[in-house]
Protein backbone atom coordinates (compact mmCIF):
# COMPACT_ATOMS: atom_id res chain seq x y z
CA UNK A 1 0.00 0.00 0.00
CA UNK A 2 1.50 3.55 -0.99
CA UNK A 3 1.44 6.55 2.21
CA UNK A 4 -0.70 8.67 1.59
CA UNK A 5 0.61 11.50 0.44
CA UNK A 6 1.02 14.99 2.70
CA UNK A 7 -1.67 17.47 2.55
CA UNK A 8 -2.13 20.65 3.90
CA UNK A 9 -6.15 19.60 2.67
CA UNK A 10 -6.86 16.75 4.67
CA UNK A 11 -4.12 14.47 4.59
CA UNK A 12 -1.74 12.77 7.14
CA UNK A 13 0.46 16.00 7.32
CA UNK A 14 0.57 18.14 11.17
CA UNK A 15 -1.40 14.66 12.54
CA UNK A 16 -0.04 13.80 15.69
CA UNK A 17 -0.90 10.15 15.94
CA UNK A 18 0.12 10.49 19.99
CA UNK A 19 -2.11 13.11 20.56
CA UNK A 20 -4.88 12.68 23.21
CA UNK A 21 -7.88 10.30 21.80
CA UNK A 22 -10.99 12.02 20.41
CA UNK A 23 -14.19 11.05 21.49
CA UNK A 24 -15.68 11.61 17.66
CA UNK A 25 -14.64 11.66 14.36
CA UNK A 26 -15.76 15.19 12.67
CA UNK A 27 -16.94 13.86 9.63
CA UNK A 28 -19.55 15.31 7.45
CA UNK A 29 -22.02 13.28 5.73
CA UNK A 30 -23.92 13.14 2.24
CA UNK A 31 -27.21 12.74 3.05
CA UNK A 32 -28.90 14.07 -0.14
CA UNK A 33 -32.34 11.83 -0.86
CA UNK A 34 -30.99 9.13 1.63
CA UNK A 35 -33.31 7.75 3.68
CA UNK A 36 -33.46 8.81 7.55
CA UNK A 37 -35.41 7.88 10.17
CA UNK A 38 -36.59 9.75 13.19
CA UNK A 39 -38.05 8.44 16.10
CA UNK A 40 -40.14 11.17 18.32
CA UNK A 41 -42.84 13.81 17.37
CA UNK A 42 -41.82 16.12 19.58
CA UNK A 43 -40.45 19.91 19.10
CA UNK A 44 -36.72 18.05 19.94
CA UNK A 45 -37.85 15.85 16.73
CA UNK A 46 -38.91 19.03 14.60
CA UNK A 47 -35.20 19.97 15.59
CA UNK A 48 -33.34 17.34 14.06
CA UNK A 49 -35.67 16.67 11.03
CA UNK A 50 -34.78 20.45 10.30
CA UNK A 51 -31.19 19.80 9.68
CA UNK A 52 -31.63 16.43 8.02
CA UNK A 53 -34.22 18.22 5.53
CA UNK A 54 -31.93 20.82 4.93
CA UNK A 55 -29.39 17.97 4.14
CA UNK A 56 -31.50 16.77 1.62
CA UNK A 57 -32.38 13.39 3.33
CA UNK A 58 -35.72 11.55 2.79
CA UNK A 59 -36.88 11.84 6.06
CA UNK A 60 -39.49 9.65 7.51
CA UNK A 61 -41.08 10.41 11.32
CA UNK A 62 -42.31 7.76 13.85
CA UNK A 63 -44.48 8.64 16.33
CA UNK A 64 -47.93 8.45 17.41
CA UNK A 65 -48.55 12.10 16.82
CA UNK A 66 -46.59 14.98 15.77
CA UNK A 67 -46.16 18.23 16.71
CA UNK A 68 -47.24 21.17 15.19
CA UNK A 69 -44.28 21.98 13.20
CA UNK A 70 -43.40 18.36 11.92
CA UNK A 71 -47.21 18.49 11.02
CA UNK A 72 -46.10 21.48 8.64
CA UNK A 73 -43.28 20.17 7.54
CA UNK A 74 -45.36 16.94 6.24
CA UNK A 75 -48.04 19.69 4.55
CA UNK A 76 -45.31 20.64 2.90
CA UNK A 77 -44.08 17.28 1.44
CA UNK A 78 -40.69 17.53 2.66
CA UNK A 79 -40.96 14.66 5.29
CA UNK A 80 -43.17 11.54 5.44
CA UNK A 81 -45.20 10.92 9.03
CA UNK A 82 -45.16 7.14 9.75
CA UNK A 83 -48.27 6.77 12.63
CA UNK A 84 -47.46 4.10 15.93
CA UNK A 85 -44.36 3.67 17.65
CA UNK A 86 -41.06 2.40 16.39
CA UNK A 87 -40.17 -1.32 15.08
CA UNK A 88 -37.03 -2.43 14.25
CA UNK A 89 -38.20 -3.55 10.34
CA UNK A 90 -38.57 0.33 10.11
CA UNK A 91 -34.14 0.44 9.81
CA UNK A 92 -34.45 -1.05 6.58
CA UNK A 93 -32.32 0.68 3.71
CA UNK A 94 -31.99 3.64 6.05
CA UNK A 95 -28.68 5.98 6.05
CA UNK A 96 -29.39 7.47 10.00
CA UNK A 97 -31.64 7.02 12.96
CA UNK A 98 -32.09 9.79 15.36
CA UNK A 99 -34.47 8.56 18.25
CA UNK A 100 -36.05 11.67 19.85
CA UNK A 101 -38.65 10.06 22.15
CA UNK A 102 -38.95 11.02 25.95
CA UNK A 103 -39.40 7.40 26.80
CA UNK A 104 -36.10 6.25 28.04
CA UNK A 105 -36.46 2.46 27.00
CA UNK A 106 -37.88 3.24 23.89
CA UNK A 107 -34.79 5.62 22.92
CA UNK A 108 -32.20 2.45 23.87
CA UNK A 109 -34.26 -0.24 22.42
CA UNK A 110 -33.84 2.31 18.74
CA UNK A 111 -30.44 2.61 19.86
CA UNK A 112 -29.49 -1.17 19.82
CA UNK A 113 -31.39 -2.12 16.83
CA UNK A 114 -29.14 0.46 14.74
CA UNK A 115 -26.22 -0.45 16.10
CA UNK A 116 -27.25 -4.09 15.65
CA UNK A 117 -27.15 -3.04 12.09
CA UNK A 118 -24.60 -0.60 12.14
CA UNK A 119 -26.48 2.30 11.48
CA UNK A 120 -24.99 5.75 12.50
CA UNK A 121 -27.70 6.34 15.28
CA UNK A 122 -28.28 9.25 17.40
CA UNK A 123 -30.26 9.18 20.74
CA UNK A 124 -31.23 13.39 21.82
CA UNK A 125 -29.36 13.79 25.33
CA UNK A 126 -27.69 10.58 25.45
CA UNK A 127 -24.45 10.06 24.30
CA UNK A 128 -23.75 6.95 25.62
CA UNK A 129 -26.56 5.97 23.48
CA UNK A 130 -25.00 7.16 20.36
CA UNK A 131 -22.42 6.72 17.33
CA UNK A 132 -22.85 10.02 16.26
CA UNK A 133 -24.08 13.88 17.68
CA UNK A 134 -25.29 16.88 16.67
CA UNK A 135 -22.76 19.49 16.63
CA UNK A 136 -23.71 23.30 16.76
CA UNK A 137 -23.00 24.52 13.72
CA UNK A 138 -22.08 27.25 11.03
CA UNK A 139 -23.56 27.63 8.34
CA UNK A 140 -22.08 29.80 5.13
CA UNK A 141 -23.18 26.66 2.71
CA UNK A 142 -20.65 25.53 1.59
CA UNK A 143 -18.60 26.60 4.25
CA UNK A 144 -19.80 24.58 7.25
CA UNK A 145 -18.29 24.92 10.76
CA UNK A 146 -19.13 22.04 13.33
CA UNK A 147 -18.67 22.64 16.85
CA UNK A 148 -18.56 19.99 19.44
CA UNK A 149 -18.11 18.64 23.12
CA UNK A 150 -19.06 15.51 22.91
CA UNK A 151 -21.91 15.91 24.38
CA UNK A 152 -20.41 16.83 27.64
CA UNK A 153 -21.23 20.39 27.00
CA UNK A 154 -23.80 21.32 24.48
CA UNK A 155 -24.13 25.37 25.85
CA UNK A 156 -20.74 26.02 25.87
CA UNK A 157 -20.23 24.10 22.10
CA UNK A 158 -22.92 26.67 21.40
CA UNK A 159 -20.87 29.65 23.04
CA UNK A 160 -17.66 28.60 20.92
CA UNK A 161 -20.13 28.68 17.73
CA UNK A 162 -21.32 32.11 18.39
CA UNK A 163 -17.80 32.97 18.89
CA UNK A 164 -16.77 31.78 15.49
CA UNK A 165 -19.87 33.04 13.78
CA UNK A 166 -19.12 36.41 14.70
CA UNK A 167 -15.80 36.66 12.88
CA UNK A 168 -17.46 34.61 9.66
CA UNK A 169 -18.33 36.97 6.76
CA UNK A 170 -22.42 36.55 6.46
CA UNK A 171 -21.11 36.07 2.38
CA UNK A 172 -18.58 33.50 2.96
CA UNK A 173 -20.42 31.06 1.31
CA UNK A 174 -20.90 33.03 -1.86
CA UNK A 175 -17.00 33.61 -1.68
CA UNK A 176 -16.52 29.37 -2.05
CA UNK A 177 -18.99 29.18 -4.43
CA UNK A 178 -17.57 32.42 -6.81
CA UNK A 179 -14.02 30.26 -6.23
CA UNK A 180 -15.60 26.46 -7.23
CA UNK A 181 -17.35 27.86 -10.68
CA UNK A 182 -13.66 28.79 -11.56
CA UNK A 183 -11.86 26.04 -10.59
CA UNK A 184 -11.85 24.46 -13.84
CA UNK A 185 -10.34 27.74 -15.30
CA UNK A 186 -7.82 27.98 -13.00
CA UNK A 187 -6.58 24.21 -13.54
CA UNK A 188 -6.46 24.84 -17.22
CA UNK A 189 -4.09 28.05 -16.88
CA UNK A 190 -2.19 27.60 -14.31
CA UNK A 191 0.18 24.85 -12.57
CA UNK A 192 -0.07 23.10 -9.93
CA UNK A 193 2.87 25.10 -7.43
CA UNK A 194 1.20 28.17 -8.87
CA UNK A 195 -2.76 27.64 -8.25
CA UNK A 196 -1.87 27.87 -4.64
CA UNK A 197 -0.20 31.04 -4.22
CA UNK A 198 -3.40 32.00 -6.85
CA UNK A 199 -5.92 31.10 -4.29
CA UNK A 200 -4.08 32.04 -1.24
CA UNK A 201 -4.18 35.44 -3.19
CA UNK A 202 -7.76 35.63 -4.05
CA UNK A 203 -9.35 34.58 -0.52
CA UNK A 204 -7.31 37.62 1.34
CA UNK A 205 -7.08 39.90 -1.41
CA UNK A 206 -8.84 42.16 -3.50
CA UNK A 207 -11.39 39.63 -5.15
CA UNK A 208 -12.50 38.18 -1.89
CA UNK A 209 -13.02 41.86 -0.35
CA UNK A 210 -15.49 42.32 -3.73
CA UNK A 211 -17.07 38.99 -3.34
CA UNK A 212 -17.80 39.73 0.50
CA UNK A 213 -18.79 43.38 0.12
CA UNK A 214 -21.73 42.31 -2.25
CA UNK A 215 -19.80 43.53 -5.77
CA UNK A 216 -19.39 40.58 -7.65
CA UNK A 217 -19.01 41.99 -11.29
CA UNK A 218 -16.30 44.11 -9.48
CA UNK A 219 -14.55 40.36 -8.17
CA UNK A 220 -14.59 38.94 -11.66
CA UNK A 221 -12.69 41.79 -13.03
CA UNK A 222 -10.21 41.35 -10.14
CA UNK A 223 -10.27 37.80 -10.64
CA UNK A 224 -9.66 37.81 -14.13
CA UNK A 225 -6.26 40.21 -13.50
CA UNK A 226 -4.94 38.37 -10.79
CA UNK A 227 -5.20 35.24 -13.21
CA UNK A 228 -3.39 37.04 -16.45
CA UNK A 229 -0.93 37.94 -13.65
CA UNK A 230 -0.07 35.07 -12.61
CA UNK A 231 -0.05 33.27 -16.23
CA UNK A 232 2.61 35.84 -16.66
CA UNK A 233 4.35 35.29 -13.90
CA UNK A 234 4.17 31.59 -12.49
CA UNK A 235 7.63 30.66 -11.64
CA UNK A 236 9.15 34.37 -11.26
CA UNK A 237 10.37 34.21 -8.17
CA UNK A 238 8.57 36.70 -5.84
CA UNK A 239 5.84 37.28 -7.96
CA UNK A 240 2.68 38.44 -5.80
CA UNK A 241 -0.62 40.23 -6.93
CA UNK A 242 -2.20 43.91 -6.61
CA UNK A 243 -2.67 45.18 -3.07
CA UNK A 244 -5.14 47.03 -1.42
CA UNK A 245 -6.06 49.18 1.46
CA UNK A 246 -9.01 48.97 4.25
CA UNK A 247 -9.56 52.12 6.17
CA UNK A 248 -11.21 50.88 9.43
CA UNK A 249 -13.46 52.85 12.23
CA UNK A 250 -11.84 51.56 15.47
CA UNK A 251 -14.70 53.28 17.53
CA UNK A 252 -14.04 54.89 20.38
CA UNK A 253 -11.30 52.43 21.55
CA UNK A 254 -13.21 49.54 23.62
CA UNK A 255 -12.41 46.73 21.49
CA UNK A 256 -15.64 44.34 21.85
CA UNK A 257 -17.03 47.93 20.06
CA UNK A 258 -15.44 46.73 16.80
CA UNK A 259 -17.37 45.81 13.99
CA UNK A 260 -17.45 42.13 12.83
CA UNK A 261 -16.31 43.64 9.41
CA UNK A 262 -13.04 45.51 11.18
CA UNK A 263 -12.16 42.59 13.20
CA UNK A 264 -11.96 40.25 9.66
CA UNK A 265 -10.18 42.33 7.97
CA UNK A 266 -7.35 43.08 10.82
CA UNK A 267 -7.40 39.43 10.93
CA UNK A 268 -6.19 39.66 7.17
CA UNK A 269 -3.99 42.83 6.81
CA UNK A 270 -0.10 42.55 6.42
CA UNK A 271 0.59 46.01 7.66
CA UNK A 272 -1.46 48.36 9.44
CA UNK A 273 -0.98 52.09 10.09
CA UNK A 274 -2.80 53.04 13.36
CA UNK A 275 -3.55 56.47 14.60
CA UNK A 276 -2.29 57.49 18.04
CA UNK A 277 -5.80 56.77 19.93
CA UNK A 278 -5.81 53.34 18.80
CA UNK A 279 -5.00 51.32 22.12
CA UNK A 280 -3.52 48.20 22.61
CA UNK A 281 -6.51 45.88 22.87
CA UNK A 282 -7.68 46.84 19.71
CA UNK A 283 -4.09 46.15 18.09
CA UNK A 284 -4.11 42.39 19.87
CA UNK A 285 -7.26 41.72 17.43
CA UNK A 286 -5.19 41.83 14.42
CA UNK A 287 -2.98 39.28 12.65
CA UNK A 288 -0.14 38.31 14.75
CA UNK A 289 2.55 38.43 12.03
CA UNK A 290 0.78 41.51 11.07
CA UNK A 291 3.35 45.04 10.68
CA UNK A 292 2.59 47.80 12.74
CA UNK A 293 3.44 51.28 12.41
CA UNK A 294 2.31 53.81 14.69
CA UNK A 295 1.50 57.07 12.38
CA UNK A 296 -0.52 59.44 14.86
CA UNK A 297 -0.12 62.80 14.25
CA UNK A 298 -0.05 65.71 16.92
CA UNK A 299 -2.36 68.99 16.63
CA UNK A 300 -0.87 70.79 13.46
CA UNK A 301 1.33 68.35 12.08
CA UNK A 302 0.37 68.56 8.87
CA UNK A 303 3.75 66.45 7.58
CA UNK A 304 2.74 62.83 9.04
CA UNK A 305 -0.34 63.00 7.21
CA UNK A 306 1.79 63.27 3.54
CA UNK A 307 4.37 60.47 5.54
CA UNK A 308 0.73 58.19 5.65
CA UNK A 309 -0.03 59.05 2.02
CA UNK A 310 3.42 57.62 1.31
CA UNK A 311 3.33 54.31 3.15
CA UNK A 312 -0.50 53.75 1.74
CA UNK A 313 0.94 53.92 -1.64
CA UNK A 314 4.47 52.38 -0.68
CA UNK A 315 2.69 48.98 0.88
CA UNK A 316 -0.13 48.55 -1.86
CA UNK A 317 2.10 49.04 -4.89
CA UNK A 318 4.35 45.90 -3.38
CA UNK A 319 1.17 44.06 -2.94
CA UNK A 320 0.54 44.55 0.55
CA UNK A 321 -3.07 44.34 2.28
CA UNK A 322 -2.48 47.54 4.36
CA UNK A 323 -5.37 48.20 7.38
CA UNK A 324 -5.47 52.02 8.04
CA UNK A 325 -6.94 52.19 11.21
CA UNK A 326 -8.44 55.00 12.69
CA UNK A 327 -9.95 56.32 15.96
CA UNK A 328 -13.63 56.15 15.98
CA UNK A 329 -15.10 56.63 12.24
CA UNK A 330 -12.89 56.91 8.84
CA UNK A 331 -14.89 59.71 7.45
CA UNK A 332 -15.82 61.77 10.68
CA UNK A 333 -12.63 64.18 11.67
CA UNK A 334 -10.41 61.31 10.02
CA UNK A 335 -9.64 62.35 6.54
CA UNK A 336 -10.59 59.60 5.17
CA UNK A 337 -12.00 61.13 2.15
CA UNK A 338 -8.20 62.35 1.43
CA UNK A 339 -7.32 59.49 2.01
CA UNK A 340 -9.80 57.62 -0.72
CA UNK A 341 -9.07 60.73 -3.05
CA UNK A 342 -5.12 59.24 -3.03
CA UNK A 343 -6.30 56.10 -3.32
CA UNK A 344 -8.71 56.37 -6.07
CA UNK A 345 -6.23 58.66 -8.04
CA UNK A 346 -3.71 56.03 -8.45
CA UNK A 347 -5.91 52.97 -9.32
CA UNK A 348 -5.87 51.30 -5.73
CA UNK A 349 -8.89 49.51 -4.52
CA UNK A 350 -9.91 49.82 -0.95
CA UNK A 351 -12.43 49.22 1.47
CA UNK A 352 -14.30 51.61 3.52
CA UNK A 353 -15.47 49.99 7.49
CA UNK A 354 -17.39 52.44 9.64
CA UNK A 355 -16.76 52.64 12.80
CA UNK A 356 -18.52 54.40 16.01
CA UNK A 357 -17.67 57.79 15.78
CA UNK A 358 -16.71 59.50 19.57
CA UNK A 359 -19.73 61.22 19.03
CA UNK A 360 -22.10 58.40 19.45
CA UNK A 361 -20.07 56.45 21.91
CA UNK A 362 -19.63 59.27 24.17
CA UNK A 363 -23.19 60.00 24.69
CA UNK A 364 -24.18 56.51 24.96
CA UNK A 365 -21.74 55.60 27.21
CA UNK A 366 -22.84 58.97 29.29
CA UNK A 367 -26.24 58.06 28.79
CA UNK A 368 -27.02 61.21 27.16
CA UNK A 369 -29.76 61.47 24.09
CA UNK A 370 -28.13 63.28 21.65
CA UNK A 371 -31.52 64.40 20.10
CA UNK A 372 -35.29 64.49 22.19
CA UNK A 373 -38.57 64.88 20.88
CA UNK A 374 -38.83 68.37 23.45
CA UNK A 375 -35.46 68.89 23.87
CA UNK A 376 -33.30 69.08 20.90
CA UNK A 377 -34.09 68.18 17.34
CA UNK A 378 -30.65 68.26 15.56
CA UNK A 379 -27.18 67.38 16.06
CA UNK A 380 -23.96 69.47 14.78
CA UNK A 381 -20.39 67.58 15.44
CA UNK A 382 -17.34 70.27 15.21
CA UNK A 383 -13.95 69.80 15.83
CA UNK A 384 -12.31 71.89 18.55
CA UNK A 385 -9.64 72.99 16.15
CA UNK A 386 -12.09 75.19 14.42
CA UNK A 387 -12.51 76.84 17.41
CA UNK A 388 -10.60 80.37 15.63
CA UNK A 389 -12.99 79.66 12.20
CA UNK A 390 -14.07 82.85 11.61
CA UNK A 391 -16.70 80.71 8.97
CA UNK A 392 -17.97 78.75 11.82
CA UNK A 393 -21.76 80.02 12.49
CA UNK A 394 -21.54 80.18 15.45
CA UNK A 395 -25.33 81.53 15.72
CA UNK A 396 -26.48 78.26 14.22
CA UNK A 397 -24.58 76.42 17.05
CA UNK A 398 -26.13 78.61 19.76
CA UNK A 399 -29.19 77.96 18.75
CA UNK A 400 -32.11 76.51 21.15
CA UNK A 401 -33.12 72.89 20.77
CA UNK A 402 -30.54 71.86 19.10
CA UNK A 403 -27.48 69.64 20.58
CA UNK A 404 -23.53 70.28 19.24
CA UNK A 405 -20.53 67.77 19.96
CA UNK A 406 -17.16 69.63 20.11
CA UNK A 407 -14.40 66.76 19.52
CA UNK A 408 -10.96 67.44 20.35
CA UNK A 409 -12.09 70.61 22.22
CA UNK A 410 -10.83 70.86 25.65
CA UNK A 411 -7.94 72.59 24.70
CA UNK A 412 -10.31 75.48 23.12
CA UNK A 413 -12.43 75.07 25.99
CA UNK A 414 -12.62 78.56 26.77
CA UNK A 415 -12.72 80.14 23.83
CA UNK A 416 -15.69 77.69 22.83
CA UNK A 417 -17.76 78.81 25.51
CA UNK A 418 -17.22 82.22 24.92
CA UNK A 419 -18.05 82.12 21.23
CA UNK A 420 -21.20 80.57 22.07
CA UNK A 421 -22.24 83.20 24.60
CA UNK A 422 -21.41 85.74 22.15
CA UNK A 423 -23.87 84.30 19.33
CA UNK A 424 -26.58 83.93 21.95
CA UNK A 425 -26.49 80.63 24.18
CA UNK A 426 -27.88 81.00 27.82
CA UNK A 427 -25.40 81.01 30.84
CA UNK A 428 -27.37 77.76 32.07
CA UNK A 429 -27.50 75.81 28.73
CA UNK A 430 -26.25 72.62 30.14
CA UNK A 431 -22.72 71.07 29.02
CA UNK A 432 -20.77 67.58 29.70
CA UNK A 433 -17.17 66.90 29.09
CA UNK A 434 -16.64 62.93 28.70
CA UNK A 435 -13.26 61.40 29.35
CA UNK A 436 -12.03 58.21 28.09
CA UNK A 437 -15.54 57.12 26.80
CA UNK A 438 -16.47 53.32 26.80
CA UNK A 439 -13.26 52.71 28.34
CA UNK A 440 -11.84 51.79 31.69
CA UNK A 441 -11.39 55.47 33.77
CA UNK A 442 -14.37 56.93 31.64
CA UNK A 443 -15.54 60.29 33.47
CA UNK A 444 -18.48 62.83 33.09
CA UNK A 445 -18.03 66.13 34.14
CA UNK A 446 -21.25 68.25 33.66
CA UNK A 447 -22.36 71.82 34.31
CA UNK A 448 -23.97 74.57 32.91
CA UNK A 449 -22.30 76.86 29.98
CA UNK A 450 -20.60 79.06 32.21
CA UNK A 451 -19.10 77.11 34.59
CA UNK A 452 -18.18 73.90 32.78
CA UNK A 453 -14.54 75.68 31.94
CA UNK A 454 -13.97 76.14 35.25
CA UNK A 455 -14.87 73.00 36.27
CA UNK A 456 -12.60 71.25 33.53
CA UNK A 457 -10.04 72.94 34.66
CA UNK A 458 -10.67 72.47 38.62
CA UNK A 459 -10.87 68.73 37.63
CA UNK A 460 -7.88 68.08 35.25
CA UNK A 461 -9.58 67.06 32.07
CA UNK A 462 -7.71 66.01 29.95
CA UNK A 463 -7.93 64.28 26.13
CA UNK A 464 -9.54 61.89 25.25
CA UNK A 465 -12.12 63.79 25.97
CA UNK A 466 -15.38 65.45 24.06
CA UNK A 467 -17.88 68.50 24.61
CA UNK A 468 -21.39 67.71 24.34
CA UNK A 469 -23.77 71.09 24.58
CA UNK A 470 -27.25 71.24 24.82
CA UNK A 471 -30.34 70.41 27.03
CA UNK A 472 -29.99 66.99 26.48
CA UNK A 473 -26.38 66.76 28.46
CA UNK A 474 -27.92 67.20 31.37
CA UNK A 475 -29.12 63.57 31.41
CA UNK A 476 -27.40 60.70 32.67
CA UNK A 477 -25.51 60.03 36.27
CA UNK A 478 -22.19 62.61 36.41
CA UNK A 479 -19.65 61.91 37.86
CA UNK A 480 -18.38 65.47 38.89
CA UNK A 481 -20.78 67.66 39.33
CA UNK A 482 -21.11 71.63 40.14
CA UNK A 483 -24.13 72.92 42.14
CA UNK A 484 -25.24 75.09 39.84
CA UNK A 485 -25.37 72.38 37.18
CA UNK A 486 -26.93 71.26 34.43
CA UNK A 487 -29.97 69.22 35.69
CA UNK A 488 -32.05 72.49 36.73
CA UNK A 489 -31.74 73.62 33.44
CA UNK A 490 -32.74 70.27 32.09
CA UNK A 491 -36.17 70.39 34.48
CA UNK A 492 -36.72 73.76 32.92
CA UNK A 493 -36.56 72.87 29.53
CA UNK A 494 -38.54 69.88 29.99
CA UNK A 495 -41.36 71.65 31.87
Amino acid sequence: MRPAPESSAGGLAGVNCAAPRMDYLPVFLRLDLQPALIVGGGRVAARKVAWLVRSGARVTVVAPELHPELQACVSRGECTHLPGVFAPEQLKDVAVVVAATSDQAMNAAVSQAARKRNIPVNVVDAPELSTFIFPAIIDRSPILVAVSSAGTAPVLARRVREQIEALLPTRLGRLARFMGVRRREVQKTLGFLARRAFWERIVSGTTASRVLAGDEPGASAAFAGELRTSQLTQGAAGAHGSGEVYLIGAGPGDPDLLTLRALQLLQQADVILYDRLVPDAILERARRDAERIPVGKAVGDHAQQERIHELLLHFAAAGKRVARLKGGDPFVFGRGGEEIELLAAHNIPYVVVPGITAALAAAAAAEIPLTHRRLAHSVTLVTGHAAEDTQLDWAALAAPRHTVVFYMGIAQLPVIVAKLRAAGAHADTSAAIIERAALPGQRVLRADLQHIAALAAAEHAAAPALLIVGAVAAFGAADVLTPIAAPAAAARALA
